[in-house]
């Protein structure tokens, strides 16, 4: 089963600021958009907005179907 969609669209940055996040994201071993969630989120949780936690991404190999011979 894919992983949940996400809700895409352009940010345009200044490179200086997406420099600064590529460096903070290598240093917590993130994507620089796994960085930029993080972040927003953080800050969201500092302000008091609650998100909704969302499912996690299932690992692994898919479950194999069971054939019951009907």
């Amino acid at each position: 089963m894919a992983a949940p969609a996400k809700k895409a669209f352009p940010l345009r940055l200044d490179p200086a600021l997406f420099a600064a996040l590529e460096r903070a994201a290598a240093s917590d071993l993130r994507s620089v958009n796994g960085e930029v969630e993080f972040l927003l989120r953080e800050a969201l949780a500092r302000r008091g907005i609650k998100v909704a936690a969302s499912e996690p991404a299932r690992r692994g190999r898919p479950p194999k179907e069971i054939d019951d011979g009907s």
